[in-house]
């Protein structure tokens, strides 16, 4: 590679992206996309079933999504009955959004799932190679570049 690249750095970037294009494509295929939604969406529902409603605007901040995707999934969710807007009884112009009882039961079932999947991507790591391996995206995460959303 030519000066300045560093071998190494792109080696883990490239595998890294890699594995994570897999794996959201793999979710995406064999459990998002038969119950119609796509994986971000199931993400906020699964936000929504750890802190109950909240505002569109926390769960943009929260999942490193536009406020516009945010809009766009929930719009997608509420359509099928998974979500629904309350507005705030504080601020009458206010909403949050919540799961709805069967969005309740889908992010439930589907969680499950994904679980499932997703030990069978890492099932070829040992516990301590698992908690190594999040360990070390967990500081990188942490430590990224401040201009990096």
């Amino acid at each position: 590679m030519p000066s300045p690249a560093d071998p190494e750095a792109f080696a883990l970037a490239y595998h890294l992206l890699h594995l994570s294009y897999l794996i959201v494509a793999d979710l995406e295929s064999h459990i998002h996309r038969p119950r119609g939604w796509t994986l971000p969406g199931f993400r906020l529902m699964f936000k929504l079933w750890l802190l109950g409603p909240t505002q569109p605007a926390r769960l943009a901040e929260i999942s490193a999504m536009s406020r516009s995707a945010v809009t766009n999934a929930v719009n997608t969710l509420e359509r099928v009955g998974l979500v629904e807007r309350r507005p705030l009884p504080d601020d009458g112009r206010a909403v949050a959004v919540a799961l709805t009882a069967a969005g309740e039961d889908a992010v439930r079932e589907t969680f499950g799932e994904q679980t499932r999947r997703e030990q069978q991507w890492f099932a070829t790591l040992d516990t301590e190679e698992r908690a190594t391996l999040t360990r070390l995206l967990t500081r990188v995460l942490t430590a990224r570049p401040e201009d990096a959303g």
